[in-house]
């Protein structure tokens, strides 16, 4: 039996050590690598090939957000379980949407932990009932948000940036792209929120797709 390579992806050592410890023992997962940040991890991605990604979301450099986006784009079949202490609706709805496979609770035990890497590395989504629940209200409300506004102004700068956040791309590759500053990408994106009626960058993404995409 061939082992599940693991690749962990979170800025604290401490977590990283403790996933260690708690597949040590398992003969059929292996940690093949370990990264702190986003961008180590997709350098690791150039020379690594593992079966799942264990991917926290509150990371610096780059989030685990963006850091997911970047993979999915690249690797559509990149297998990555969201390990995380965020459990509001908003990051759950994120993560699901730039490509991950699977969002788990850190608090949660480890058994149910080994469970969900065995179901993603085998391509079947994983996510404990609680956590389903808040995904399907956070769907919810961004259909209630998108139908609720169906007369949005949008400037053609703002549509360029909504389109560009929808491809995947960070605020630091967008300012890039159009020549602006970053600060001012922020502010454009504020601005867009507020006309959408919403802080939610995934559900910003969502009315890209409903109305600005064909």
């Amino acid at each position: 039996m061939e082992s599940i390579k693991i690749l962990i992806v979170d800025d604290h050592p401490i977590m990283r050590e403790a996933l260690k410890m708690s597949v040590m023992g398992e003969k059929d997962i292996k940690v093949i690598g370990e990264a702190g940040n986003g961008k180590e991890a997709l350098l690791l991605l150039r020379t690594l090939m593992p079966d799942i990604i264990l991917m926290d979301l509150m990371m610096p450099e780059l989030s685990g957000v963006e850091t997911i986006t970047q993979i999915f784009n690249t690797n559509p079949q990149a297998k990555i379980l969201v390990l995380t202490s965020m459990e509001d609706e908003t990051h759950i709805v994120e993560a699901i949407q730039a490509g991950a496979l699977g969002y788990f609770p850190k608090t949660a035990p480890r058994q149910y932990l080994l469970e969900a890497i065995r179901k993603v590395a085998d391509g079947i989504p994983y996510m404990p009932a609680g956590i389903t629940l808040k995904l399907i209200q956070g769907l919810r409300r961004t259909k209630s948000i998108l139908q609720n506004e169906p007369q949005i102004t949008i400037t053609a700068r703002q549509r360029e940036i909504m389109v560009l956040m929808a491809e995947g791309k960070t605020d630091e590759e967008i300012s890039n792209m159009l020549h602006l500053q970053e600060s001012t990408v922020r502010a454009h994106i504020h601005q867009i929120g507020q006309r959408i009626g919403t802080e939610s960058r995934s559900q910003i993404v969502a009315y890209v797709h409903n109305h600005l995409k064909s």
